[in-house]
């Protein structure tokens, strides 16, 4: 999918809060979505017969954008520096400078924890262990979308994920549903999930859009192209970042357009999700770009290919390093959720780079 004559804003040159609200003061830096992170330059990329790109300090930016009136550079800046509303919904969210995401995955399959939770009693000491040590939210997930994976029969991820989510509910720790299944979201809905995780972005069941209307949760809409079973073979884009961002921007349309609240949705750009080692790294890169869609953005690397593409031939579970290097990375451009398996340890270091870079 291509819409030409688009323009994106590309935030980056980023800064703590302290700097940040020195140098904002003389125009030098802007606020990243009501946060505590600033930016003190900006790329400009212009898609048309083909890609343009430049560069502006904040200053001449703001200059540009006053000079020119032009609307469509004044409205990505908006959408870049407006709050995220979602965040202020205090039953759900608590006022923190990042969110984690626990990852239990109750499947035979999946790539990294496939058959580990399996077992109830041995996915609540899992779940248990994520609630104590940080995340905010266990996302459950009866399917697994690795690649080439195939589809789950509804009714078995359903005798999957229910048991759990009861155990949660009951222990009032929050759940984040991992399903792309209209029923299965109904039911998790109705059984005390607070948040849905869609990888297909409401494309895969033509009733999800209507569950999420009725019941009006947080949800989630990743990119990925095709279905996990054939997702690597349609790895060819135009331009990887713009592409996703083209495609996301459409889903939240689309959402919109049936009465769900912008509010509500948060994207995910899928990493691994029908992308090539070389892709992911290219939208990890320009992750900031995502900003300018307006809605919070979830990360999830965690113990994903690409990590052992890159460095080593390693184990899913011997990933961790490359796992929290990218969430650093991710977390100095403004995400904001970080989905990943290994709570404590992913906790522990955006904590310490959290206070490193606070100054008094």
């Amino acid at each position: 999918m291509i819409f030409n004559n688009q323009t994106y804003l590309r935030p980056f040159s980023f800064l703590g809060e302290n700097e940040g609200i020195v140098l904002s003061k003389t125009d030098k830096a802007i606020r990243l979505a009501d946060g505590k992170r600033f930016f003190t330059k900006v790329e400009v990329i212009t898609r048309k017969k083909k890609i343009s790109k430049k560069i502006y300090t904040v200053e001449n930016f703001l200059k540009i954008v006053e000079k020119k009136k032009n609307k469509v550079l004044l409205d990505s800046l908006n959408e870049l520096v407006k709050p995220r509303n979602l965040f202020k919904k205090k039953k759900l969210f608590k006022k923190k400078d990042f969110y984690i995401f626990g990852i239990l995955n109750i499947t035979p399959d999946s790539f990294s924890d496939g058959g580990d939770n399996l077992v109830l009693s041995k996915a609540i000491k899992t779940a248990e262990s994520m609630s104590r040590n940080g995340s905010d939210f266990i996302d459950i997930g009866g399917e697994s979308t690795r690649p080439g994976a195939e589809k789950v029969k509804v009714r078995d991820e359903i005798i999957r994920v229910l048991p759990m989510i009861q155990y949660l509910e009951k222990n009032r720790i929050k759940i984040s549903l991992d399903t792309r299944n209209s029923s299965t979201m109904k039911l998790g809905l109705l059984s005390g999930v607070s948040i849905i995780n869609d990888v297909s972005a409401l494309t895969n069941d033509s009733n999800s859009v209507r569950v999420i209307q009725e019941f009006k949760p947080p949800i989630i809409l990743m990119h990925m192209p095709g279905t996990p079973k054939n997702m690597m073979n349609n790895t060819n884009y135009n331009n990887v970042v713009l592409d996703i961002f083209d495609y996301l921007n459409e889903r939240i349309q689309f959402c919109e357009s049936r009465g769900i609240k912008k509010e509500n949705i948060i994207i995910d750009p899928g990493i691994g999700f029908g992308k090539t080692s070389e892709q992911n790294l290219e939208v990890l890169k320009n992750i900031s770009i995502f900003h300018s869609l307006g809605c919070p953005i979830m990360l999830g690397v965690s113990r994903k290919r690409f990590i052992t593409d890159l460095y080593n031939d390693l184990a899913p579970k011997d990933r961790l390093p490359g796992s929290i290097a990218t969430a650093l990375n991710s977390f100095n451009q403004g995400i904001q959720i970080m989905r990943v398996h290994d709570v404590p340890e992913t906790q522990q270091a955006l904590e310490i780079f959290n206070k490193l870079e606070t100054r008094p």
